[in-house]
Order: structure tokens, then C-alpha cells, then sequence
């Protein structure tokens, strides 16, 4: 079945860096655009980044573009999402997803001094 598993979560200061890995399987995964997702408390779940299936093309919400950077392994079935210059705001569960069908159970960013 199809699994997506995030990580790299944590806790940083604003301005600073993390990096989200979401580890893929169930599905071929090199046939497939990914996304990434954030909802922040009380608020609509988010689309922060997508790729394209070769990674040849890649968007990004307005809020984030020149900050993160959204890239795939499809050898190792891997999508992972760069952010740097973290503001407060970015607080909120991360979620990678396919189709938006399937979701993995997130992973927690906090940014915080």
C-alpha cells in the first residue's frame, strides 16, 4: 500500500534552517508529482511546494519562493524540502502527499526563539 513517511521536524530559532525529508514506497514513485503541505494552528492546511515527476519544474506558494527549495531522489524514492530563513509564521504540521490522495502523518516545524 501506499506509505509516505516525513521527517526532519524540529524546533528553530527564526532564520534558520530545516531540512524535511519524505520517504516514499507502495507506488512508482519516479510516475508521480509530489507536494508538500503545512497547516498551521486554526488554520486551512497549505500547498507550500510541488515538483513534477521528473523534477524538471517546480512552484512554490508566494510566501516561500526564494526561501525553500522542494527536490526528489527518484532512486532512492525520496522528496525533500529545504527551508531556510524560517519565520514564525512557517509554525505548522509539514505533510508531503501524491495526488493529494495520499498523506503521510506530517512532521512538526516550530520556529521559535
Amino acid at each position: 500500500q501506499v506509505q509516505l513517511v516525513e521527517s526532519g521536524g524540529g524546533l528553530v530559532q527564526p532564520g534558520g534552517s530545516l531540512r524535511l525529508s519524505c520517504a516514499a514506497s507502495g507506488f512508482t514513485f519516479r510516475m508521480f508529482a509530489m507536494n508538500w503541505y503545512r497547516q498551521a494552528p486554526r488554520k486551512e492546511r497549505e500547498l507550500v511546494a510541488s515538483i513534477t515527476s521528473t523534477g524538471d519544474r517546480t512552484d512554490y506558494a508566494d510566501s516561500v519562493k526564494g526561501r525553500f527549495t522542494i527536490s526528489r531522489d527518484n532512486a532512492k524514492n525520496m522528496v525533500y524540502l529545504q527551508m531556510n530563513r524560517l519565520k514564525p509564521e512557517a509554525t505548522a504540521v509539514s505533510y508531503c502527499t501524491v495526488q493529494l490522495t495520499y498523506w503521510g502523518p506530517g512532521t512538526q516545524v516550530t520556529v521559535s526563539s
